[in-house]
């Protein structure tokens, strides 16, 4: 109720650290200037607006690629551990004084209940910061076990040469913190650009980061308008320090993506590396011998949860012919039918909206 009351909340780009909002148009300091105020809207009532948020454009893009490839050098010669520190501060400050912040805006903005967010931008989030770290940890132990005779030899493992594009979804919060903070996490630069319909979750993970300690110009924060992609897209893809592209969404999507910069390799000073997680199929496979009550829960859990809005979403139960007639399919009917439909705001609600993205 209290993040509600707050409604809608004004976001910036941020870039170099500083907010770049529709007001600079007017500043004569500012080279910098917003292309248009777009509004993300609460999924489960339409004419609510949840965030109104600066879009990034292709001249903001640039100032932001040259602010990373700035930060990037005094960035990436910071000693590991206190890289590394930067990221359990922020697990610290998401598991406390941030937790049901993030929460609250990831049910407000993106149409997840109280459970799902709970497991989503809180939980998963902490722990993506915190293993990461781990992971990190013991990549950079590993080195080679046995040497020639007179020879040491050494492994170092370094950042990309250039900055990383992380173009984050609408369904997971953490996904979004996760995809712009691992390569930055490594060393890298990085330019994050929200969904649209999850930039207010987004936007405090970014001041989460930054209140932990993250330098400036290491994330650049892009929000950006469904008008303004291509642009900001081909602003990116099209120089020459583009890195590495990491990316969760839609294969439709990805695919243009990789073409894009597949078009663009001749410019780049060395083969971007492309990442992308796209639209995945999940599935249950029961034996004869399963647990008739157990298995039916587990399957109404998978399939509609967050309304089925994740690549680990239950689409497909194979079930044995005995198992089925014997009660399972009686028993799955029934428990869909109970399920509570509406606003993930009232507890009540084990389903919300369906989420439209563009």
């Amino acid at each position: 109720m209290e993040l509600q009351s707050q409604l809608p909340i004004e976001i910036p780009c941020i870039v170099n650290g500083e907010p770049v909002s529709h007001d600079s148009r007017s500043s004569a300091k500012s080279e910098m200037k917003s292309g248009k105020v777009a509004e993300q809207l609460n999924p489960a009532s339409h004419t609510t607006v949840v965030a109104k948020y600066e879009s990034a454009t292709p001249e903001i893009t640039r100032q932001a690629i040259t602010g990373a490839l700035k930060a990037k050098k005094q960035w990436e010669s910071i000693p590991w551990s206190d890289r590394a520190s930067i990221f359990l501060k922020a697990a610290d400050l998401l598991s406390g004084k941030w937790r049901y912040k993030v929460m609250a805006a990831t049910v407000l903005g993106q149409g997840k209940n109280a459970w799902q967010a709970e497991i989503d931008a809180a939980a998963e989030l902490i722990d993506f910061l915190r293993f990461n770290v781990k992971y990190a940890n013991e990549l950079y132990s590993l080195q080679p076990p046995m040497n020639s005779k007179g020879v040491w030899n050494r492994s170092e493992y370094r950042p990309l040469e250039g900055f990383v594009y992380a173009i984050t979804p609408f369904n997971f919060t953490a996904i979004g913190g996760n995809l712009a903070a691992a390569p930055a996490l490594m060393g890298n630069v990085v330019l994050w650009k929200p969904s649209p319909s999850a930039v207010l979750s987004n936007y405090f993970v970014y001041k989460i980061l930054e209140e932990a300690g993250l330098p400036k110009g290491v994330i650049q924060f892009l929000p950006t308008a469904q008008d303004q992609v291509e642009a900001v897209c081909d602003t990116i893809f099209s120089h020459r320090d583009f890195a590495g592209l990491h990316y969760t969404g839609s294969t439709a999507v990805f695919k243009k993506l990789w073409k894009d910069i597949a078009n663009n390799v001749d410019v780049h000073r060395s083969y971007p590396r492309v990442v992308g997680e796209t639209g995945g199929k999940d599935f249950h496979l029961y034996h004869h011998s399963a647990e008739l009550r157990n298995g039916v829960v587990q399957a109404a859990r998978g399939a509609f949860e967050y309304q089925g809005q994740k690549c680990s979403a239950l689409s497909r139960a194979y079930v044995p012919k005995s198992l089925w007639d014997n009660g399972f399919k009686r028993t799955l009917v029934e428990e869909v039918e109970k399920i509570k439909v509406g606003n993930p705001v009232e507890w009540g609600n084990f389903m919300g909206p369906v989420m439209y993205t563009h």
